[in-house]
Parts: C-alpha cells; sequence; structure tokens
C-alpha cells in the first residue's frame, strides 16, 4: 500500500478502535467498581505486588493504553490532511498531555479521601472537580453568536475557577496539601506524550516505528527486576539514583513497558492501514499468527520474569498485546462483516471515553452526599458481580444522554 493510500485508509474512522474503547472502557468501570461489593473472584481481580497472576484487572488498563497507540496515527494524520502545521500539532500533544496529567491529579488526590478538618466531604470535593473539569474541557459546539461565545468563555472561567478553588482548599488524612501525584490518567498522558512524538518523527514508516518500539522492549527487559531466584534485580542494574534511570524518570518512562503497550497498537494501526482493503478471512489467520507469537514470547519470559502488572513486567505486556491484537482483529472482522449492532449499548464508552472515565464520580458523589448505599443481599458473590455490570451499563447510558446534549470532553 502506498503512503497515499495509507493517509486515505487514516482518514476514515476506524469503528474498530471505537468498539476496543469502549469494550475496554465498559470493563475498567466494571472492575473499578469492586470495591463497593464481597466475594469477588480472584480471576477477577488484580494481582497483589509481587504475585505471579494477572486477573481479568489486569488487562483493563493497558489495553486502554493499546486503544490509545491505536488511535494516535489516526488523529495525527487527520490533522496534517485539514492542513494543520506540524507546529499546531506539537502544541495540540502537548496540550492533550497537559490536560491528562492535570485531571488525574484531581482524580489522583482523591484516592486517600479527605482530613476530617476539610472544608468539604469527598462527595463535594467529587461533584465540584467533575464541575471544573467539564466546564473547562467540554467540547462546546461553535459559537453562532457573540453571546453565546460569551456564555461559552464564562463556563470555562466558571470551571477553572473550581478547580483552582479545589486546588487551594484541599488538605488529605494526613493534613497534606493537594500535590501533583496524578492518577491513571498521567501515566496515560506521559505515555501518549512520547509515543505521539514517536508518531510524528517515523510517520509512515513502519520499519522505523519498529526500531523504537524495539528499544523501549529492550528498556523493559533491562529495567525490569528478575525473579528473586535470578538475583531480583533488573538486568541492568546501576544502583540508585543513577543518571540513566533519572533521564526515564523524567519523562515517567518507567521500565518502558507502558510505552510498549502504546507503541504497539501504533504498529498494528499503522501496518493495518496498509491491508485494510483485504478481506476478514485474510486477516484474522494473520492477527492470530501475531497473538500466538507475542503469547509464546511471553511463556519464554515467564521463565525470567513473573506476570505482574504492578511490576510492569515484560511478561505481562506481552501477554496483554496477545490479548489486544486478537480482540481488535475480531472487531474488525465483525465490521467488516456488518455485524455491529450490538455495540450501540456501549458506544458512548468509545465515542465519549473521558466522560466515561468521569461519570462514575458523580455517582460516587451521590451515594456519598446521599447516604443512599444498596442492600447488603447485592453486594455479595454473583449479585454483587450483576451490581457492578449494571452499574458499568448505567454510567455508560447516562454517558449518551449527555454526548446528545452537547456534554462531551474532548482533548
Amino acid at each position: 500500500m502506498t503512503t497515499t493510500n495509507t493517509t486515505e485508509a487514516f482518514s476514515r474512522r476506524n469503528l474498530a478502535i471505537d468498539m476496543l474503547r469502549a469494550i475496554t472502557m465498559f470493563t475498567m468501570i466494571f472492575v473499578n467498581d469492586f470495591w463497593k461489593i464481597h466475594d469477588v473472584p480472584h480471576w477477577l481481580e488484580h494481582a497483589a505486588f509481587g504475585e505471579d497472576f494477572m486477573g481479568l484487572a489486569d488487562v483493563v488498563f493497558p489495553c486502554f493504553l493499546f486503544a490509545v497507540g491505536m488511535s494516535i496515527p489516526y488523529a495525527i494524520e487527520r490533522r496534517y490532511a485539514k492542513g494543520k502545521s506540524a507546529e499546531s500539532t506539537v502544541g495540540h500533544i502537548l496540550t492533550r498531555t497537559l490536560w491528562l496529567i492535570v485531571a488525574g491529579c484531581f482524580i489522583g488526590n482523591s484516592e486517600a479521601r479527605l482530613a476530617a478538618d476539610a472544608p468539604y466531604s469527598i462527595g463535594v470535593y467529587w461533584l465540584l472537580m467533575a464541575l471544573g473539569i467539564v466546564c473547562v474541557w467540554n467540547n462546546y459546539p461553535k459559537p453562532q453568536t457573540a453571546a453565546q461565545r460569551r456564555v461559552f468563555v464564562a463556563l470555562r472561567c466558571l470551571g477553572a475557577g473550581v478547580l483552582v478553588f479545589l486546588v487551594l482548599t484541599f488538605r488529605n488524612p494526613q493534613g497534606g496539601v493537594f500535590s501533583p501525584y496524578s492518577s491513571i490518567l498521567g501515566l496515560i498522558g506521559w505515555t501518549y506524550l512520547v509515543c505521539a512524538f514517536a508518531y510524528l518523527f517515523c510517520r509512515h514508516n513502519a520499519r522505523l516505528l519498529g526500531v523504537v518500539w524495539g528499544v523501549f522492549v529492550l528498556v523493559s527487559l533491562l529495567g525490569t527486576p528478575l525473579r528473586d531466584c535470578y538475583g531480583g534485580k533488573p538486568l541492568l542494574w546501576l544502583g540508585e539514583n543513577n543518571f540513566y534511570n533519572g533521564m526515564l524518570g523524567i519523562l515517567h518512562i518507567g521500565n518502558g513497558s507502558l510505552v510498549v503497550l502504546s507503541m504497539s497498537g501504533m504498529l498494528l494501526s499503522v501496518l493495518g492501514a496498509r491491508v485494510a482493503e483485504r478481506p476478514w478471512q485474510w486477516k484474522l489467520p494473520m492477527a492470530f499468527g501475531v497473538s500466538a507469537a507475542c503469547a509464546a514470547l511471553a511463556a519464554v519470559m515467564h521463565r525470567f520474569w513473573i506476570v505482574g502488572k504492578i511490576e510492569a513486567t515484560p511478561v505481562w505486556v506481552f501477554y496483554v498485546i496477545a490479548i489486544a491484537v486478537m480482540l481488535y482483529a475480531v472487531l474488525d472482522c465483525l465490521v467488516q462483516a456488518g455485524a455491529t449492532r450490538w455495540f450501540a449499548i456501549i458506544k458512548p464508552a468509545g465515542t465519549s471515553t473521558l466522560t466515561t472515565y468521569l461519570m462514575p464520580y458523580v455517582f460516587y458523589a451521590m451515594s456519598s452526599l446521599t447516604g443512599v448505599v444498596l442492600p447488603d443481599c447485592l453486594t455479595h458473590g454473583a449479585m454483587g458481580i450483576v451490581n457492578c455490570l449494571t452499574f458499568a451499563l448505567v454510567v455508560i447510558a447516562v454517558t449518551g444522554v449527555l454526548e446528545r446534549i452537547n456534554i462531551n470532553l474532548k482533548l
């Protein structure tokens, strides 16, 4: 496929990526809701630190990073197709990164809850946080009048004022003030920054992208502690506070595993655009081969490293890549076959992903403020699982309603 045809493929919306993002987000809301139920099967939960195990919850975040990587070529190529300059694209990438880090800080600071003498409850904090984020980063329609433009500016100013108020008045249980600690959104932001710039320099050159991907795989292999029987230290152990790890820390790259996940998705998009017109009967076996190869490589690595999400081991990375590649391939085949009616149920999670991510905090805030909780009989075993599944569907349904009235967070 020529570069021109590849660009044309990127100009069309890829419904399979929306599906992958929606399924991942639905599952993320589902597993993140386990804190309110009991007797959750271990295979659904996160592995503990040092545990050689990977549950469903350990697959969700990395699959989202994979989807983020898949979206990068489409987003950047669309900007170039609209005549946007490279300089404006760099600014756009930096702005998106800042958005994710800042939003992640507001969520991350609330994870430990609030001090007893804080000027508001955690429920009020979550509501104000959601209000501020929506007002500042909502994707407002193009203003038709000067008055409408002033309203949108006023809403952004209101949101910024609310967020500044939270920063100045926040106190954690230890009496500490608002900190730059960012949650999962911050990790996504830093990973996106590295991968987006990598794509800017490589563009359609899959070989060069593959080399960059290989460099980060090597960083992961060298920087992840081995099993205890092999010494429990990374292959490249330079002692504490060394220059190499300090440089990686500047961009929050860590051991490189998160970048590998997103760059794997980016590579799949670039290669997939070249075979976009191939029939699904050809694509599915190819995807199965790639997935099987990644799984086999992970199995070999398992001799030296545990499977661990918290430790971000290369074994975990390659098992997730195997899962993500196969899942995307199946979804792409369903799109080609026209079997997409089921997607309508969770579509808002794929098209209004950030709004979907924020919405659970609004529900938790309302529960905290009203004191309304579910009966105990609905928080155990199978009923607890059904409870969490229902919650995820309700969150997505509400997001869909908000989307229809032009409330949709946009980076």
